[in-house]
């Protein structure tokens, strides 16, 4: 599957919509939309993951590369709206522990 990405900027947020999968396959392209926005002094980059059904290690590195330059530039990153199983990815490798997921997670289960 492929993997569609919509950004939106309002005031100091970006809006970030992701649908499909994250995968080696199309990490890259993700890697490039996102890191861009994270180096805008101030900015909160929020990351809508609802629709995204599938993510890899591959994956988990590129928001692990975001929040590295987040810290760099002085802005956010948020996710939100993740699947339960995207979310278990997170958990498992205590991504969970660092970075900013909204507390509601589609499918119910934390």
């Amino acid at each position: 599957m492929n993997l569609t990405i919509d950004v939106t900027n309002k005031e100091n947020v970006a809006y970030v919509v992701l649908s499909g999968e994250v995968d080696a396959f199309t990490a890259p392209k993700l890697k490039d939309a996102l890191l861009p926005l994270t180096k805008e002094e101030g900015q909160t980059v929020e990351v809508d993951l609802q629709h995204v059904n599938y993510m890899d290690s591959t994956g988990l590195g590129v928001f692990i590369s975001a929040l590295k330059s987040t810290k760099e530039y002085n802005t956010d990153l948020k996710l939100v709206q993740m699947q339960e199983r995207v979310y278990r990815l997170f958990k498992i490798t205590g991504l969970t522990e660092i970075m900013n997921i909204d507390s509601t997670v589609q499918g119910g289960m934390q």
